[in-house]
């Protein structure tokens, strides 16, 4: 797994939890932080693009290892993820994506249907030309990634597309909700595009950009519902269970190595 770059950390944030041990006595607080939010970065990214397989576990070791970290702050990043739904931690230390069930697809469905259209039309009024632009070609490049079978860049790039719009709407609780709600359903959305690819894919990006250059607030909603029906449709209908069934594993070479392979 690539480790993705961490922004700096909240200094008026305090996780420091006592004094350091004394082989770390040089370590100060900041740098604590700085390194939990570079594991919980590189995770989430992870997590984003399908690189933690459904039904497979890993160890926090070598996740520790993976990231060049010691082990303390993989636990605290991943007992922040717990929280948010999108990893399970068991008592033997493994961890792993949490189940699919029915039920959780469809609370997520539901969620996402309800919060993204309203986000996005709360960011339409700080979306200028300049940010449509870099949609399209935001949508230009998923093009290619479809066109070429690479279901790890389509991710990657659905991802920036939807939060590119999101972000610009300055929500402190409506942002948050639906980033935990990405968390949870992406590594499923990645095993299932290994599986079948990405042919087939259908979005509605440029009905959304179409909207976002005519200021019209109801046709961008309705293409964000969409797009997000025909996503969630996809995984549904490509799933024969509960929960997709994992990749077989496969050799990569070690930059190309996914969380499952630790």
């Amino acid at each position: 797994m690539s480790a993705a770059a961490s922004q700096p950390p909240d200094p008026t944030s305090d996780p420091a939890r006592g004094p350091a041990p004394a082989a770390s006595a040089g370590a100060s607080s900041p740098s604590r932080r700085l390194a939990r939010d570079h594991v919980e970065q590189s995770l989430r990214t992870a997590l984003l693009t399908g690189r933690f397989i459904p039904g497979k576990a890993v160890t926090l070791r070598g996740l520790a290892q993976e990231l060049g970290v010691s082990p303390m702050p993989v636990r605290e990043a991943i007992q922040r993820l717990a929280a948010e739904n999108a990893l399970y931690l068991k008592p033997s230390g493994r961890v792993q994506v949490p189940e699919m069930t029915e039920g959780r697809f469809a609370e997520i469905l539901t969620a996402r249907v309800l919060l993204e259209p309203e986000l996005a039309v709360r960011a339409l009024p700080f979306l200028d030309r300049t940010a449509a632009r870099e949609l399209e070609e935001i949508d230009l490049k998923m093009d290619v990634s479809i066109a070429t079978g690479d279901p790890e860049a389509y991710l990657r790039l659905n991802h920036a597309f939807h939060f590119r719009i999101y972000s610009a709407a300055r929500s402190l609780v409506l942002l948050p909700l639906v980033e935990s709600l990405w968390l949870q359903f992406s590594p499923y959305m990645r095993t299932v595009y290994g599986r079948v690819g990405t042919a087939i894919l259908i979005d509605h990006h440029k009905e959304a950009i179409r909207a976002i250059r005519g200021r019209d607030a109801e046709a961008f909603a309705t293409a964000i519902r969409a797009d997000i029906r025909e996503g969630m449709s996809f995984l549904e209908r490509a799933t024969p269970g509960p929960a997709p069934l994992p990749e077989q594993s496969r050799k990569l070479p070690l930059a190309q190595k996914g969380i499952d392979e630790l």
